[in-house]
């Protein structure tokens, strides 16, 4: 009974895809996040405000565990870029690459398939469209301060 209670449980979850990481089209692989509203800039303070520090509280706060875990600030705009202990040590991708948003591991991390770990912000609701697509904006225009 347990088993058929499962497999019902599975099912009613959609099909188990192997293919995780940043939303990319199958046919070519072409990454499709892009600016938005190329018109609109997008600055770190205005992103800081509107997102970070509401829904990235682990990478935003002083010593929060996000910063401790994995050196990751989101805080300041040249913490930001300059990425978590793995980025900053060349081991690993980087939080923040400008002007790229599929290469760029925050857009990766907050997707419905991050390509390790968990869904980012890990203790919460995942990100709005309007959220996540701020961070990509910001991202496709370069990052800037």
């Amino acid at each position: 009974m347990k088993r058929i209670a499962f497999a019902a449980l599975l099912a009613a979850c959609g099909p188990l895809d192997p293919e995780v990481g940043p939303d990319r089209e199958a046919t070519d692989g072409a990454c499709l996040l892009a600016d938005s509203d190329p018109e609109t800039d997008v600055s770190f303070d205005t992103l800081r405000t509107l997102v970070l520090t509401k829904r990235c509280s682990c990478h935003t706060a002083n010593g929060g565990l996000g910063q401790v875990v994995t050196g990751l600030d989101l805080y300041t705009h040249e913490a930001a870029l300059l990425g978590g202990r793995r980025s900053r040590a060349g081991d690993g991708p980087r939080a923040v690459e400008p002007g790229d948003p599929c290469a760029s591991l925050i857009v990766q991390k907050t997707g419905t398939a991050p390509p390790f770990g968990f869904r980012m912000p890990l203790s919460g609701a995942p990100l709005t469209d309007e959220e996540r697509q701020m961070i990509i904006d910001w991202i496709a225009e370069g990052a800037p301060p």
